[in-house]
């Protein structure tokens, strides 16, 4: 384990969702890396959620939830961050199971609850994933689906050159949201601990994806997508995995 020297790891509040939540809504909404890149492949990736039901861990403000349901997918999900939660009941409406949990803990489900889950940019922010991929097993039936999406791993070597791909690496990056300053603090690990941790917590790794943005997002961001002659980029790691 090795942490970034110098990095804002050790600034207050990082990760204090509850302290940005509306900021990082509002950004995020309309934005390249999540309303035209992370939630299109989500969708895309999880393919006919008709009538399947669906935990959203870590669900934010619940953008993603809101696009499975959309396509006639059960819906429940939780966040650590009230505000979030709160954000997500305004969208969701009361009709959709939300909760305050926390995904590093005994998740609020029975046994094997659900068709499929998602941990969408969550993980990263965990040092260890033995619990949270333990809990998002058992509240998978046999044959369930679980969509990770992670920073990609290349991510750290790209932001610090110097440092190790292969240690476990704790490392900041401070964030506008919408005119608001943040932290978020991550957990770097190589793409082989990953595959390990999903097979020691009782999963086959279907699908490694790296996809490309939404097509309009040329349209939308010609800026931004110019630097991309090939029309993707390196920003997340998406994987399809399947409960044993």
């Amino acid at each position: 384990m090795s942490a970034i020297p110098g990095s804002s790891a050790d600034m207050a509040m990082e990760n204090d969702y509850d302290g940005f939540a509306e900021a990082y809504t509002i950004e995020n909404e309309t934005s390249l890396i999540n309303a035209y890149y992370a939630r299109p492949a989500i969708v895309d990736l999880a393919g006919d959620v008709a009538g399947r039901r669906i935990l959203d861990a870590g669900c934010g403000s619940g953008p993603v939830s809101a696009a499975l349901r959309d396509r006639g997918a059960v819906v429940s999900g939780f966040d650590r961050s009230a505000r979030m939660v709160e954000l997500a009941r305004q969208r969701l409406g009361d009709d959709v199971d939300l909760r305050v949990a926390d995904i590093t803990r005994p998740f609020p489900y029975p046994d094997g609850a659900f068709d499929d889950a998602v941990a969408a940019l969550v993980l990263h922010y965990l040092e260890d994933w033995t619990a949270p991929l333990a809990e998002l097993r058992r509240v998978l039936k046999p044959g369930g689906r679980l969509i990770v999406v992670v920073n990609h791993p290349i991510m750290l070597k790209i932001v610090h050159r110097e440092t190790d791909y292969f240690a476990i690496t704790r490392w900041s990056d401070e964030y506008d949201f919408n005119g608001q300053k943040a932290v978020l603090t991550y957990w770097h690990r190589p793409l082989h601990a990953m595959t390990d941790a999903f097979t020691a917590a009782g999963f086959r790794t279907a699908i490694i994806s790296e996809p490309p943005p939404a097509p309009e997002a040329h349209e939308l961001f010609p800026d931004e997508m110019a630097g991309f002659p090939s029309g993707a980029f390196i920003s997340f790691l998406f994987f399809v995995l399947e409960a044993a």
